[in-house]
């Protein structure tokens, strides 16, 4: 299928995109292969895109997770840390940074959904309020992947998982929670548009503060899609406008990207297994709350760009 200039896709692309704009991306790799995530997995592809920004000064703080996997095969530093607590021992490990006269280095703590909305909250919160000089990076896969496909608070209405044949509840908006804490600056990602992904990990770089990167991290275990579709869902996901991708400054001025063109939140949900239980009335339910947070979302955007790259 041909590709409009809205969808350059490969890492190199994004790396040549970046350059134009003197963006620093490099060429190195800090995730090499061997890594223990499953096939297809876009929790392992956000780390490559990350690192590639972030460099080899990094240390990286993981929680147990499903891409802490992947990460076992990243060439920088890394710390483990418990499940709850990721933000809080990256925090930790900044301050005695700091205090031995090293400011260069970055501390990035990178959690799943249920050690950033759910079990790590706590410790996210206490240090976006005290506005650590940190970066928490969520590679949102909407469910506890690690332990057996189990919900979290991540996990989007009408999903099923192994402890919720249909979720009742709507996903949390962990994006309007770091937005009551006025952050620096917070951002969505998707790995299916690597070059708005690297430009906001740049400007996080480049801030200081507490900053708070999610990413949709496309699962096809727990979603019941093929492998080699975790882009194109992350694509749809966009397009559909089931993810919007978007900035916060300080917690008040928002920039939305929005797709060169939209599709029907339909085309998102048929292409996985975990919603193939839902009905045409709740596929149109879905529609309308989206149709709805959508507009929302547009109405308090100061700025709004079309992806065109």
């Amino acid at each position: 299928m041909e590709r409009s200039a809205g969808e350059l896709n490969t890492v190199a692309e994004a790396v040549q995109h970046l350059a134009q704009f003197d963006a620093e991306v490099t060429t190195s790799e800090y995730i090499v292969g061997g890594h223990g995530a499953c096939a297809g997995c876009c929790g392992s592809l956000s780390l490559k895109f990350l690192l590639k920004v972030m460099g080899e000064k990094t240390i990286m703080v993981i929680p147990p997770q499903c891409s802490g996997r992947a990460s076992s095969s990243a060439t920088i530093s890394r710390a483990q840390a418990l499940f709850p607590a990721a933000a809080a021992y990256a925090a930790g490990i900044k301050h005695g940074l700091e205090a031995i006269g090293d400011h260069e280095t970055q501390v990035v703590s990178y959690a799943g959904d249920g050690g950033t909305y759910d079990i790590g909250l706590q410790a996210i919160s206490g240090a976006a309020e005290r506005n650590d000089n940190i970066i928490h990076f969520c590679g949102d896969n909407e469910a506890y992947m690690n332990t057996g496909i189990q919900r979290s608070s991540s996990t989007p209405f009408g999903a099923w998982t192994n402890s919720s044949p249909s979720k009742p509840e709507p996903k949390k908006d962990m994006m309007a929670i770091m937005a009551a804490h006025h952050i620096p600056y917070a951002a969505t990602v998707s790995v299916a548009y690597p070059q708005d992904f690297m430009r906001k990990v740049r400007y996080a770089k480049d801030t200081p503060g507490f900053r708070f990167m999610r990413v949709l991290a496309s699962c096809p275990t727990g979603w019941r899609m093929e492998p080699d579709m975790g882009v194109e869902i992350a694509r749809l996901a966009v397009q559909s406008k089931f993810d919007p991708i978007f900035e916060q400054f300080e917690g008040e001025r928002i920039v939305v990207q929005q797709p060169a063109r939209f599709v029907p939140v339909r085309d998102y949900i048929k292409a996985q297994g975990r919603f193939a239980h839902l009905t045409q009335e709740a596929i149109e339910a879905i529609q309308a709350k989206v149709d709805t947070d959508w507009e929302k979302l547009l109405a308090r955007a100061h700025c709004v760009q079309t992806l065109q790259y």
